[in-house]
């Protein structure tokens, strides 16, 4: 009876020890499939992942911008004293001619964009046209007036003139927010991290890196002393322009410009009516080549190899060279 009862307890003894200790050390030595290893794949994954969007988003922050929204200084008033002061510079040092911005280029810049290719800047072309609404819905049929006076830099380096402080300010930074937004949701990379400060330059040392070889580090006070309170006049927005940075100048030194859009009120209308035929021709121009290149696209689609396509493709491209030409 001992016997036996000794027996039952060592063989009960061994099935509580076998069963579920067995079966947990086992699946934890070996590895379950479902839960830890996949676990630890995943998280390694999501790692990775979450670098390459790091990396993705610096490289759309990183860009350099090739266009920019202008308003142009067309008071003579202002240009010919720019041109006083950028006078009385020179003669201190006539190296700094090189430095000096050209007669025709003097604006404020409104916004700065990044446009890569031509669908892009058509882009930024209905952008700016759809701007026009809100900048009219801004200023209420009233004229904004900008008043210029006394010397500011950036940094030593870039030299210009102030934007006076007053009532005209915050309407015109409010113009350029709503631009900066309404680019930005068309997709273009526009604006640059810091603060919109409207300024008219008339120098950058930048334009004559070699002066900094000969001891030109720095923009000196001294050269612009008699014009640190001088009034140079007062501008009125009436235009606005998609620039280009890096395209050839038209011949009076203004940026090449893609389009313009007229706002707010402006004494003399000769200057719109220009401008209006200007764009008005380049719009036929384009329109012209958008449809032979249709047509093009179409007829090719349609004929078989050896129809004479090749030779309706090369009057076809005669005829896009032309209008290019003819824009440029």
């Amino acid at each position: 009876m001992w016997d036996g009862a000794r027996r039952e307890e060592a063989v009960a003894a061994d099935s509580r020890v076998s069963r579920p200790l067995a079966t947990v050390d086992t699946d934890r030595a070996c590895g379950d499939p479902d839960v830890p290893q996949i676990n630890s794949k995943s998280k390694e994954k999501e790692s990775i992942k979450s670098e390459q969007e790091k990396k993705r988003k610096k490289k759309h922050n990183d860009y350099q911008p090739n266009y920019f929204l202008s308003i142009p200084i067309t008071n003579k008033k202002i240009t010919g004293e720019i041109k006083a002061l950028q006078n009385a510079v020179i003669q201190q040092d006539k190296r700094l001619a090189k430095a000096m911005v050209g007669d025709g280029s003097f604006h404020i810049t409104l916004l700065v964009m990044q446009l890569l290719n031509e669908d892009e800047v058509n882009i930024g072309v209905d952008a700016l046209w759809e701007l026009k609404q809100s900048v009219e819905d801004v200023l209420q049929g009233r004229c904004l007036t900008l008043p210029f006076q006394g010397i500011g830099t950036f940094g030593n380096q870039v030299g210009f003139v102030k934007l006076v402080d007053g009532d005209h300010r915050p309407p015109l930074l409010e113009i350029a927010e709503i631009a900066k937004r309404m680019f930005q949701e068309k997709g273009i990379l526009a604006g640059e991290s810091r603060s919109f400060k409207p300024h008219l330059t008339f120098m950058k040392l930048s334009k004559a890196p070699w002066l900094r070889k000969h001891g030109v580090k720095k923009i000196d006070p001294e050269w612009y002393e008699k014009f640190i309170q001088h009034r140079f006049g007062e501008e009125t927005l009436y235009r606005i322009d998609l620039c280009s940075m890096e395209k050839k100048k038209q011949s009076d030194g203004y940026y090449h410009c893609e389009s313009s859009i007229m706002v707010g009120n402006k004494t003399g209308a000769e200057p719109d009516d220009v401008e209006l035929v200007r764009l008005s021709k380049r719009l036929v121009e384009n329109a012209v080549l958008k449809a032979v290149q249709q047509y093009l696209e179409e007829t090719q689609n349609k004929k078989q190899p050896g129809e004479g396509s090749s030779v309706k493709a090369e009057e076809a491209d005669g005829s896009g060279n032309g209008s290019d030409n003819n824009r440029k």
